[in-house]
């Protein structure tokens, strides 16, 4: 590895544009001879690391062996009822790829050493010397890989595919948290994967693509495009290190205003009329929606969940309206519900706690019963 000035290449087109991203004092491989194909560890574990892997698969000229570590199958529901299956585990033994689980504990994955050849397992926790052909790949892996498992791998082999365009949206949710902000642009990095203490997500980077946000993209859109288009960056980066042509670049410092990407809570699901314009919802809807349900709360108390969300027009006829104040129209059949911006959030379908989802005529019926309503109106926290 050598360190060489080299300037800035950018490709554009209408949709999307390579960043080729470059600069003073870069690492590269160089080499006169072609690497041999590597041996790659995979980890990764839903859908996201799916359509990653799938790429990666294809490109059966960067790698002479290929292997997947994901997590175990855990029982879920009432009384263990359905069993939670690792999507990467199912595609991978519909590949016939070998799939290694992980302990469930994070405790016990702090133990766990990869399947040869990355580790020799007939002396226990004896490691073989790191390979130029040993690769590390991560996508969407969700755990912390301890630094004496990094090691295992040269430096410059240890990937890491993360949907941002680094560093903004460092983190467990790049995707929502920037959909929940309404960027216009985003994309994906292939970085190295450090150890914890030097930073996550923080990595030099090897190649990045950037593309546009459309309008109304979702979670699942979006996750599904990235992933694609990370598995396709991936093996560009690897062929360009099996030639001798790959390149690093450290990332740009962060500011305290550079957006970082921290898990979706609860909290975020909430939804709070007052501060909150009906866009803002809509946009969470579709960021979150697929993990959480977007949540309000009735007077009495119970949690009321929002489906199918929309921006509607404003409503002068019903005149003058606090933030949280909700009301059936049956032009739209939805409930509508005025927020901050003085506009208002079309609800489809709702659901009570503990009852079951209703379309929106169906539900207000039932709210009228309880005698909820003021004025025809129902104020919602």
């Amino acid at each position: 590895m050598h360190s060489q000035t080299f300037y800035n290449s950018v490709r554009v087109n209408s949709t999307r544009r390579r960043l080729l991203i470059n600069c003073l004092n870069a690492h590269f491989y160089s080499s006169n001879a072609a690497k041999k194909p590597f041996d790659i560890l995979f980890f990764g574990r839903d859908e996201f690391s799916c359509n990653v892997f799938k790429q990666l698969h294809d490109a059966r000229d960067v790698w002479q062996s290929i292997s997947i570590a994901t997590n175990p199958d855990v029982k879920t529901g009432r009384r263990g009822s359905h069993l939670s299956i690792s999507p990467l585990k199912v595609l991978g033994e519909s590949l016939e790829v070998p799939v290694h689980t992980i302990p469930r504990g994070k405790f016990d994955f702090r133990g766990w050493m990869p399947p040869p050849p990355f580790t020799n397992t007939n002396e226990a926790h004896v490691s073989v010397p790191a390979s130029e052909t040993h690769l590390l790949v991560t996508a969407s892996f969700g755990r912390i890989l301890r630094p004496s498992l990094l090691r295992l791998f040269l430096p410059g082999q240890r990937l890491n595919v993360h949907p941002s365009l680094l560093p903004v949206y460092r983190g467990p949710a790049p995707i929502q948290r920037a959909l929940m902000r309404g960027e216009s642009v985003t994309g994906v990095c292939v970085i190295d994967m450090m150890e914890k203490k030097e930073g996550i997500d923080a990595g030099s980077v090897w190649g990045c693509e950037s593309m546009v946000v459309p309008e109304n993209a979702t979670f699942p859109s979006m996750s599904v495009e990235l992933a694609q288009t990370g598995g396709d960056l991936l093996v560009t980066v690897l062929r360009d290190i099996l030639l001798g042509k790959a390149r690093s670049i450290p990332q740009p410092p962060v500011s305290p205003t550079t957006p970082h990407a921290s898990a979706i809570s609860a909290s975020d699901a909430h939804v709070d009329f007052t501060s909150q314009t009906a866009l803002d919802i809509v946009r969470l809807f579709r960021a979150i929606s697929h993990q959480r349900p977007i949540t309000t709360t009735m007077p009495d108390g119970r949690t009321l969940q929002l489906h199918h969300v929309s921006v509607s027009r404003t409503h002068h006829d019903l005149g003058p309206v606090e933030p949280g104040w909700a009301v059936y129209s049956p032009h739209t059949r939805t409930v509508l519900i005025n927020c901050a911006d003085k506009e208002w959030l079309s609800v489809l379908k709702l659901k009570t706690q503990d009852r079951a989802l209703l379309d929106a005529k169906e539900w207000w019926n039932g709210v009228k019963g309880l005698g909820l309503l003021h004025d025809g109106m129902l104020k919602i926290f």
